[in-house]
């Protein structure tokens, strides 16, 4: 189905069942017009935290985790909007682009290793939102004739606390050594060149782990894509940086 036969689909659907636009709130539709062209327009850029963990390779994002990208992520990971992958999927297909410049999608396929989710919030969920977006992101960079690939490789080890209260140096000892590549799927490592990818950066402690695990199993690590970053707003309520008050691994 190509991306208008897409859009078509979703139009007569709303008119079927109607809905709200997760974005905000417009009646009528699960995403309206100006909400889905305000994520298709914005411009991905460079994403480093504040206080950057250490390994944790370049990453750009598509927009900022803050009014519709925010509500149309939450709806997705959260609420099950399955039907939003695909807008968001464009929008970390770009951030991909971005990461990766033209020259460097040359050759080798890009491997997109989404970070994992823990296997009872998938269940719970009824769904892995990030695996998700990165099949929709693969879909869109193959469309633009970008070869590229999804590659869900990545596994956790061992059980990770819930990080929505934790600050940075605890995410850190939260993570250290929690992920993994299983011995048998390291050979495919070396069919392509690694984009790391999530749904959203905060203090980049995940990312820079799934950096750490991919490297410990052979792989080289471009950059990393996000669909947003989170901004850290200062004491005047201007924009300081990165921070996160979601939690990641689910």
């Amino acid at each position: 189905m190509t991306s208008a036969s897409v859009r078509l689909f979703d139009a007569a659907l709303d008119l079927l069942v109607p809905a709200q636009c997760v974005g905000c709130g417009l009646q009528h539709a699960q995403l309206c017009t100006a909400c889905r062209e305000e994520l298709d327009r914005a411009q991905p850029r460079a994403a480093r935290p504040h206080a950057a963990p250490p390994g944790l390779p370049e990453v750009y994002a598509a927009t900022t985790y803050e009014g519709a990208a925010r509500q149309i992520l939450l709806a997705h990971k959260e609420r099950g909007a399955l039907r939003l992958a695909q807008p968001l999927g464009g929008a970390l297909a770009r951030a991909v682009r971005a990461a990766v410049p033209t020259g460097g999608t040359r050759g080798a396929p890009l491997l997109l290793v989404p970070m994992p989710s823990a296997p009872s919030t998938v269940r719970a969920r009824g769904h892995d939102p990030t695996r998700r977006l990165t099949l929709a992101a693969t879909r869109a960079l193959r469309r633009a004739g970008v070869p590229a690939r999804l590659l869900a490789v990545l596994r956790q080890q061992r059980a990770v606390a819930d990080q929505s209260e934790l600050g940075a140096a605890e995410r850190l000892r939260n993570l250290s050594g929690a992920l993994a590549v299983p011995r048998h799927r390291r050979g495919l490592l070396g069919h392509g060149r690694i984009v790391l990818v999530d749904d959203l950066v905060t203090t980049g402690a995940t990312l820079a782990e799934g950096a750490r695990a991919l490297a410990e199993a052979g792989g080289d690590v471009l950059a990393a894509a996000v669909v947003a970053t989170t901004v850290r707003r200062d004491a005047g309520g201007g924009a300081g940086g990165v921070r996160d008050r979601g939690a990641r691994l689910g």
